[in-house]
């Protein structure tokens, strides 16, 4: 009888042992994100979150996470919370956390702080970027293809994103006599304003816009939905706001690259300072097309990408 029981058990465990994930065998122990809104966007905060998720299903470790952190006072506060529940990787979804993470640095040697789109200056600091030209170019050229007016527009948010540079550069290579009105928000959440410039663009012409701010471009894909004209996505595959509106979309995998971020830190190879990821990387794509772009342009635009991925070289070069 005894016997029996202890067979019994040592299969039950065997099961146990199968089912879970292995032991994290790296440097990786636990992990915190900052948010500096919500995590329940749809948009931004929520593709930072899922990265959390993947990195936790992946590794098998504790995460954490905290929203509204939009000054430096709580962010100091919840880098103190985190180092006492062991965290040694820290991602600040932004790059309002930089400057911040660069003086924490030197105080919490035992954690590696990773931010985006910043200058990371200390030797336990990463900045993350996406290296967005191509994708503006290719949503450039989308747009610039299917433009009655031959008139496109950018709403962007502020001056410094390549993906501007690149939709410019990718609807005159398409189509030379295309009018590209490009206008700034400076602000990734500013709504009504950019709602404004979208009205002062669609009085000019311009029948295919790009808004490129996360904050924004949902309002701003609905109200071209309303007026029965053309737009590109922008951070998430957007063809569910109007499949006959969004044309196709850039999409940046902020989720995919949180987990390449912290599969480099578990294996000792994630570098200090300012790193770019792009399509060679799998962390930026192109999303569906709109059912009203021509099927044989759609094959020539993967044909364009799947050059790029090759050989780093847009059409145009």
């Amino acid at each position: 009888m005894f016997k029996n029981t202890v067979s019994v058990l040592i299969v039950f465990i065997m099961m146990l042992t199968g089912c879970a994930k292995p032991l994290n065998s790296g440097k990786l122990e636990k992990v915190g994100l900052l948010v500096p809104e919500t995590i329940h966007d749809q948009v931004w905060g929520t593709k930072g979150y899922k990265g959390l998720l993947k990195i936790q299903e992946e590794f098998g470790i504790d995460v954490f996470y905290k929203e509204g952190m939009v000054s430096n006072i709580i962010v100091e506060q919840a880098v103190k919370d985190f180092d006492e529940k062991g965290v040694n990787l820290i991602i600040g979804h932004g790059n309002d956390y930089t400057e911040i993470f660069n003086e924490l640095a030197s105080e919490y040697k035992n954690i590696h702080f990773v931010t985006f789109n910043g200058d990371a200056r200390e030797r336990n600091t990463t900045s993350l970027s996406f290296e967005s030209n191509a994708m503006g170019f290719f949503g450039g050229m989308v747009a610039a293809k299917m433009s009655k007016s031959k008139k496109v527009g950018v709403i962007a948010a502020f001056e410094w994103q390549p993906e501007v540079e690149g939709f410019y550069e990718g609807a005159k290579f398409q189509d030379d006599d295309v009018e590209v009105d490009i206008q700034y928000v400076n602000n990734w959440d500013h709504s009504e304003k950019a709602l404004l410039l979208l009205e002062k663009m669609l009085e000019n012409g311009a029948d295919v816009v790009y808004p490129a701010g996360d904050g924004f471009n949902v309002p701003v894909i609905e109200k071209i939905k309303e007026k029965g004209l053309y737009a590109i996505g922008f951070v998430s595959d957007q063809k569910d706001l109007g499949e006959t509106t969004v044309l196709t979309s850039t999409v940046q995998h902020v989720d995919i690259l949180y987990e390449l971020a912290a599969q480099k830190f578990n294996d000792g190879e994630l570098k200090s300072g300012n790193l770019y990821f792009d399509f060679q990387d799998g962390v930026i794509s192109m999303g569906d097309y709109s059912p009203v772009v021509d099927k044989a342009f759609q094959k020539q635009m993967d044909n364009h990408i799947k050059r790029y991925i090759k050989t780093g070289k847009l059409p145009n070069e």
